[in-house]
């Protein structure tokens, strides 16, 4: 698999070159399907959804959308069959576990991304980890996340918590942000030790990437960044 897992977006200029070296195309023959559907339940302001699809757009990409809840499964398959770039966006982690499954992603993305690049903003890269354990909402309400095939965190019978485990780690984005202030480095670090986790925490800023092909890690950084390995906090 190929991925990029960002805080947001194509940010910078490292970011955006990884994201090509990914694709291996010219950016005017590229057709990136872009998934916005984590940000549905998300209220107020969306300039943030606005700036991470026009950056792609800013890049030269030929961007069509797929909202998941306005489309038949078939209808986002035929989509993203046709695409070049699976491009999920970010937002609400616990809807986008439901709707996922709902389209029936959990199946169909591990054949279509033998072929094809995955990115994701936020949401959309947590998701590709191995539990989405330090989601904001669970973060916020850890007891209400018991199980990952549905819980109470998301929309009210719209709420899952499973992830698509493409990766042997935990996403989580935007680190040290004035937005998200559980997210500091001693509060993971507290974290993941009351939660026993076994599989490594790559904690990255807004300016910030993973650039993952099969089984090989970059990060891509002009910001900041940490890793915090579970066995090194015993």
């Amino acid at each position: 698999m190929r991925l990029l897992l960002t805080s947001n977006g194509l940010s910078n200029d490292s970011i955006a070159a990884a994201f090509q070296e990914l694709v291996g195309k010219e950016p005017a023959r590229t057709k990136v399907a872009f998934i916005p559907t984590a940000a549905n339940t998300e209220r107020g302001n969306k300039d943030w959804l606005i700036d991470d699809m026009y950056r792609i757009k800013e890049h030269g990409y030929v961007v069509d959308i797929v909202e998941l809840n306005c489309s038949t499964p078939q209808e986002v398959q035929e989509v993203l069959e046709a695409s070049d770039v699976i491009f999920v966006g970010g937002g609400n982690t616990f809807f986008l576990s439901y709707c996922m499954r709902q389209a029936g992603l959990f199946e169909t993305l591990p054949e279509l991304l033998k072929t094809r690049v995955y990115a994701g903003i936020s949401a959309g890269s947590m998701i590709t980890g191995q539990s989405l354990v330090l989601a904001s909402q669970a973060l916020k309400n850890e007891q209400a996340f018991q199980d990952e095939y549905y819980d109470e965190i998301g929309p009210s019978g719209r709420s899952a918590g499973e992830s698509l485990k493409f990766v042997d780690l935990i996403f989580r984005p935007h680190l040290n942000s004035r937005f998200f202030t559980s997210v500091r480095k001693d509060i993971l670090e507290d974290k993941v030790r009351s939660l026993d986790l076994k599989y490594p925490v790559y904690a990255l800023d807004d300016m910030s990437a993973l650039k993952i092909v099969g089984g090989n890690i970059d990060v891509v950084s002009e910001g900041e960044w940490l890793k915090i390995d579970p066995a090194g906090l015993k």
